[in-house]
C-alpha cells in the first residue's frame, strides 16, 4: 500500500536491484563490490561490469584487502591495481624444473655368480726370475715319447689334422688305442693295424709296412706295395678314403741321439 501511495503521489521509488546492477553510492560500496566480483574475473564500475586487469583469480583463502587501506585512492587506480592472487598465478605459469633423482638400487633376481676360487701361488712361482749368464738347459729325460715325424691329413675326413709319429714301431688304425690313431670317421680304415710305420734311430730311416692280412689295400703315391717301402718327405699314403702326407722331423740331419745330455 505504501508503494502505491508513493507512486500516486509522483515520488520515485528507491532502487531495489542487486549490488552489481545498482550505482555505487560510496567508495566503500565500490570496494566491497570489487572484492566480491574478483571471484568471477569481473568488477562493477558505474553499474557496468568490466574485465578485471590481469584476469587473475584470487585465492579464496586470502582475505579481501581492508577498505581503510584503499581510502583516498582514485577508483581507476583501484581497478588497474593487480588483484590478490595474480602474482601467485603468474608464478604457476612458469615451467617447472625438476632434477632427476638419484638412481635407485636395483634388485637382482636369481642366484649370484659364483666367485672364482682363489688358487694359492707358491713362493717359487710368484715372481719371474731373471736369467744371468748363459742359461743351463737340461735334456736328460723325455717327458713323453719323442716325436720323429708327422702324418698330416690332406684328403678325406679330418682334413688339416695331424698325428705324430714316434720312434720304433707305430701301428696305424682307426681305433684310438693305436699308436697312430686315424680316428676322423673314415670307416673304410681298419680298426687295428691297417699298416705300420717304423723309425730306426740307428740308420735314421722311415719304413712303411702294409698289413697284407687286412681286406682294404693301402697305397703310397698311387703304388700298392706288398712289402716294406722307405718313406720320403711329402709321400702321400692312401688308406680307405683318407690321404696322409708324410713329414719327417728326424733323419740324416738330426736325431734325438745327437743331444749331448742324452749320451751321458
Amino acid at each position: 500500500m505504501k508503494d502505491d501511495k508513493r507512486a500516486a503521489g509522483g515520488q520515485t521509488p528507491p532502487p531495489t536491484g542487486s549490488l552489481p546492477n545498482r550505482i555505487l553510492g560510496s567508495l566503500r560500496d565500490a570496494l566491497n563490490a570489487a572484492s566480491r566480483d574478483d571471484r568471477t574475473g569481473e568488477m562493477s564500475l558505474g553499474g557496468r561490469p568490466e574485465q578485471a586487469s590481469g584476469s587473475a583469480v584470487p585465492d579464496p583463502q586470502k582475505p579481501a584487502p581492508p577498505a581503510a587501506a584503499a581510502a583516498g585512492r582514485p577508483l581507476e587506480a583501484l581497478a588497474s591495481a593487480p588483484q590478490p592472487g595474480a602474482e601467485a598465478k603468474a608464478l604457476t605459469r612458469e615451467p617447472k624444473h625438476f632434477e632427476a633423482p638419484d638412481p635407485t638400487t636395483q634388485l637382482k633376481r636369481g642366484a649370484p655368480p659364483l666367485a672364482k676360487p682363489v688358487v694359492p701361488i707358491s713362493a717359487d712361482a710368484a715372481k719371474t726370475q731373471a736369467v744371468r749368464g748363459k742359461p743351463k738347459v737340461l735334456r736328460n729325460a723325455f717327458l713323453t715319447d719323442p716325436v720323429v715325424g708327422w702324418l698330416v691329413v690332406v684328403g678325406g675326413p679330418g682334413l688339416g689334422s695331424f698325428r705324430p709319429i714316434f720312434e720304433g714301431n707305430n701301428a696305424v688304425g682307426r681305433s684310438r688305442d693305436q699308436r697312430i690313431p686315424i680316428d676322423f670317421g673314415d670307416t673304410t680304415i681298419s680298426s687295428e693295424e691297417q699298416a705300420f710305420i717304423r723309425y730306426d734311430s740307428v740308420d735314421r730311416t722311415f719304413l712303411f709296412v702294409p698289413n697284407l692280412s687286412k681286406t682294404n689295400i693301402v697305397a703310397i703315391n698311387d703304388k700298392k706295395p706288398t712289402g716294406a717301402v722307405k718313406l720320403e718327405l711329402m709321400d702321400v699314403i692312401t688308406m680307405g678314403r683318407t690321404q696322409l702326407a708324410f713329414v719327417p722331423f728326424c733323419g740324416e740331419e738330426f736325431d734325438w741321439s745327437e743331444l749331448s745330455d742324452l749320451k751321458e
